[in-house]
């Protein structure tokens, strides 16, 4: 054997060495680690979906669907309070059950070259010193057409009272669980089980989310998380404030759920009242889509 081939055998025992190394150490990285890096998606890919609203025709509300798409690099996916823990144990367990869901609708906007925002409210400082949250704290700023007013609180100037009374909190579970006192809550993250990656964005002000849009040239959003009747309408970074900025917004219906006790009004099991809190939406705010459409 010459000296020529031999540094090629050398060379490329260890290139194939270092590969190896490094596939190893991606596939034995936890789900739910923030990652650091540059961003990855296809530029151009659109985004094909089945629009589903409510309409009023002739005393009737009726539902009304519509083929729509949208542009993959002008969308965002808001993911709203998917936290890891809630003081409902009911609560905590169905949002475990969406989380894989809301993980894989991520990774197709992604792929389409969409914007991710992840939005565990009072849970910043776990994020903190990561691109992701500097990626939402160093957007230039911009002015919105409509001055935040902070928690937007129902409207009855642009929609009719919420279909569920939630006014004991919303928890289902027997015997109930103690709602927090002082604001300690039990959330630190978001669930783990979905991913926080390279060119995702982590906020809970509306403000920055509207200067990530702004400078990222955002025009859809896709809307998901928990829980509808509270944090999905109310934050100042999901529907009604969304809607007030003229942006185009769908909601992931199987992507959702809503604080209802079936004990209290309409006395309905959870699953409907969930499906009640939909309908208000489709009505008042904006579309809503399956996740399966959204993600295909």
């Amino acid at each position: 054997m010459n000296i020529t081939s031999w540094r090629w055998m050398v060379c490329g025992g260890l290139a194939i060495g270092v590969a190896s190394l490094a596939l190893l150490a991606h596939a034995a990285e936890p789900a739910g680690q923030v990652r650091q890096g540059g961003a990855t998606g296809a530029e151009g890919a659109n985004i094909k979906f089945t629009e589903r609203r409510r309409a009023e025709k002739e005393g009737k509300v009726e539902s009304v669907e519509k083929a729509v798409e949208w542009a993959g690099p002008e969308t965002a996916l808001i993911i709203v309070d998917m936290w890891d823990k809630h003081w409902c144990a009911g609560a905590t367990q169905r949002a475990g059950e969406i989380a894989p869901k809301v993980n894989e609708l991520a990774k197709a906007v992604r792929g389409k070259g969409g914007l991710i925002i992840h939005g565990p409210s009072d849970c910043m400082k776990f994020y903190e010193g990561t691109p992701q949250r500097a990626l939402a704290k160093d957007a230039p700023r911009s002015s919105p057409p409509v001055a935040l007013k902070g928690w937007r609180y129902l409207d009855l100037t642009r929609e009719g009272v919420l279909p569920i009374d939630d006014k004991d909190g919303g928890c289902d579970c027997d015997p109930r669980c103690a709602q927090p006192k002082n604001k300690i809550y039990p959330w630190s993250r978001e669930n783990p089980a979905i991913e926080v990656l390279p060119g995702d964005a982590v906020s809970q002000d509306g403000a920055e989310v509207y200067n990530l849009f702004a400078q990222k040239g955002i025009k859809h959003a896709i809307v998901c998380g928990v829980h509808l009747n509270m944090c999905v309408l109310g934050r100042t970074f999901a529907i009604r404030q969304l809607t007030d900025w003229k942006f185009d917004v769908v909601l992931a219906r199987d992507l959702t759920d809503t604080m209802y006790n079936h004990q209290c009004a309409p006395f309905v099991p959870h699953a409907k009242g969930t499906e009640l809190v939909i309908e208000h939406v489709e009505r008042y705010w904006c579309g809503s889509a399956v996740s399966a459409e959204l993600a295909r």
